[in-house]
């Protein structure tokens, strides 16, 4: 099988920025075409990046682009924006499960609002997705279906006091889980990625509350190689795997990570959900106790 997605359909939730836009992007190069299914059509004010700067992007790259507003909450703007992206493409060869809200406040502080939130785009959007994807996966000639969700660890430390958090993230793991048994007879490739330590991303380095943290990550480029070789895979060796970024990358051959480093020699920490570095240089910290605006 050609290690190229050339010609692809992918359908990526929360493209507009952040990993989402760099999995976009690495796609890009290899002439995908991406449906950027996201819910900033309009700049924010702490998040740069819109759908429309996002397929800029992805064309400068030599890809397609279809700018997508889509609220991975509700049921008709999924059903349409993939219903575009088949009109307009001809199909849906991948659906990555990208969108994802954070808020990491305990009981006490957290509003039910916020909790619904987070369980409707994280759980339910990635279930949503690929309920409605499916019926163009199961024509493509080597579907996937890869969430940005980590693998379950049932360590009490990962569950507060961010326990609604833990409960939506894990909830799309669960997704992977169930469908990889679910659409194995199908041919549907599923599986889950995960980065070793935290990335540099707007919305993280809002949720930090500044920029200096961002220091001690790696760059989004290496979640979205990982995830180009998840993906130019055959779907049916995929069935149900937890990949951690690094772990993938070294099957691909690559052994020096520093390139990835936002500041290269710099200690990286450990991403969420992980009980143990991979690499050297990874150290694990606490998880801050704070919520993006």
């Amino acid at each position: 099988m050609s290690r190229t997605l050339q010609g692809k359909t992918l359908f990526i939730t929360g493209a507009s920025r952040g990993i989402g836009l760099a999995i976009a992007n690495r796609a890009a190069r290899d002439g995908a075409n991406v449906a950027i299914a996201a819910k900033s059509a309009t700049p924010h004010p702490k998040l740069p990046g819109t759908i429309f700067t996002a397929a800029e992007e992805i064309e400068a790259r030599g890809g397609r682009a279809l700018p997508l507003v889509c609220d991975v909450r509700f049921d008709d703007q999924v059903a349409d924006a993939v219903a575009k992206a088949v009109a307009t493409f001809g199909g849906v060869d991948i659906l990555v499960n990208n969108a994802s809200a954070i808020d990491l406040r305990g009981i006490d502080a957290l509003e039910m609002k916020r909790f619904d939130l987070m369980q409707q785009i994280n759980a339910r959007g990635a279930y949503l997705c690929a309920k409605l994807c499916l019926p163009h996966l199961r024509k493509a000639e080597n579907p996937h279906i890869l969430t940005l969700s980590p693998p379950p660890n049932l360590d009490p430390v990962w569950f507060a006091p961010n326990l609604a958090y833990t409960m939506a993230k894990y909830g799309m793991s669960l997704v992977t889980i169930g469908l990889a048994r679910e659409l194995a007879a199908a041919g549907v490739g599923v599986s889950s990625l995960w980065p070793e330590t935290m990335i540099a991303t707007a919305a993280v380095g809002n949720l930090l509350g500044g920029e200096a943290d961002l220091r001690h990550a790696r760059r989004p480029e290496i979640v979205a190689d990982a995830a180009h070789a998840i993906l130019t895979r055959p779907g049916r060796v995929c069935r149900g795997d937890f990949h951690i970024d690094v772990n993938v990358l070294r099957e691909e051959g690559v052994v020096d990570f520093s390139a990835y480093a936002v500041e290269p020699g710099r200690e990286l920490f450990l991403d969420f959900f992980l009980d143990a570095p991979i690499t050297e240089g990874v150290v694990a910290v606490a998880a801050p106790q704070a919520s993006p605006e």
